[in-house]
């Protein structure tokens, strides 16, 4: 199983032949096993040069590149070696059709919400008193199928999402200051934990897209647009209550992450780089974590679930069979 090689260290990133290795800043080398390497994900300062990023293309590696602060900054998607002319065609009839589009986009909502629902009652039935989160996120979630636009079926995500976010609070067990959803920046230690993980959630569904022949621009919930792969976010709306979410509540939970772990600045927080490790850390397992498919009966990781999703999408596009969003069954 290809993993994800994740380089904290500043320094040069280079290519010998066929080797590729991170000259580090005290002079060390650290040899990278591009062979199985699924992605490379650049959180230290490193420099690149073209004859390394050729490489890469050769080997299909995409390398996903994050700021001082810890922060997604954008992706090297190398040349898609999987191309249909015909899927994209369906792709795009998808996308320009509004009932096909809209049709698809509930069904991303419907999936992501009931993965919201599936935590609330996961730790409803822990002690946590969530009915009235749940009830009230069932009502807005009864309101999907009534949407006759995009915008209006977005409004409704966004009830649902606020409403998850309050129950937030009774959910983790230490004491935080977080009433709702600051993006940018990010303004204490759960909207930091949000914002880096979903940006996790992300880079993992490009990469599985890639993997695919659907094309990462063409998306159906979100808007396509300039300088984003917008059928990640489609795709990461299903996964974020199971990839993200979860590691969040139990990171904090078991008080893995405290605000020790954070710096704290005028109206911005952000991760240290022990913080930073011990998420990736987390997240990575949690990727690598083997489970038995409900329906394909076989043993699947967490990450190949996403691919599956991809699949899934392809088989709608072409006529083959119905999209259903990934609903969480454990």
């Amino acid at each position: 199983m290809k993993q994800s090689y994740y380089i904290f260290n500043n320094g040069r990133l280079k290519r010998k032949e066929n080797t590729i290795f991170l000259e580090k800043e005290d002079g060390s080398r650290s040899i990278i096993p591009i062979e199985n390497t699924e992605a490379i994900y650049a959180l230290g300062e490193l420099d690149f040069n073209t004859k390394l990023f050729n490489y890469l293309a050769q080997k299909g590696i995409p390398v996903h590149i994050f700021n001082y602060y810890g922060y997604y900054s954008g992706s090297y998607y190398p040349r898609e070696s999987l191309i249909s002319g015909r899927l994209l065609i369906k792709q795009t009839n998808h996308y320009t059709n509004k009932k096909k589009r809209l049709d698809l986009a509930k069904r991303f909502i419907d999936a992501g919400s009931f993965n919201i629902q599936k935590n609330l009652r996961y730790h409803n039935n822990r002690g946590k008193v969530l009915e009235d989160f749940i009830k009230s996120i069932e009502e807005h979630r009864l309101q999907i199928e009534k949407c006759e636009s995009i915008e209006e079926l977005m409004g409704i995500e966004g009830n649902i999402r606020n409403t998850y976010y309050k129950s937030w609070p009774i959910i983790i067990e230490q004491e935080v200051d977080f009433t709702k959803r600051v993006k940018q920046p990010p303004d204490n230690m759960v909207n930091t934990l949000i914002s880096y993980l979903n940006s996790m959630v992300y880079t993992t569904a490009l990469g599985e897209i890639y993997h695919t022949q659907l094309s990462p621009l063409i998306s159906f919930l979100h808007e396509p647009g300039t300088r984003r792969y917008s059928l990640s976010l489609d795709l990461a709306e299903i996964f974020k209550p199971i990839f993200s979410d979860r590691i969040i509540f139990t990171l904090l939970n078991r008080r893995q992450l405290t605000e020790d772990d954070f710096m704290q600045e005028v109206n911005f927080c952000y991760l240290k780089e022990k913080g930073r490790k011990t998420v990736i850390r987390e997240y990575d397992d949690r990727l690598k974590t083997i489970i038995t498919h409900k329906k394909l009966g076989r043993k699947v990781s967490y990450r190949y679930l996403v691919r599956l999703e991809c699949y899934k999408l392809v088989k709608h596009l072409i006529g083959e069979q119905e999209y259903e969003g990934f609903k969480i069954w454990w």
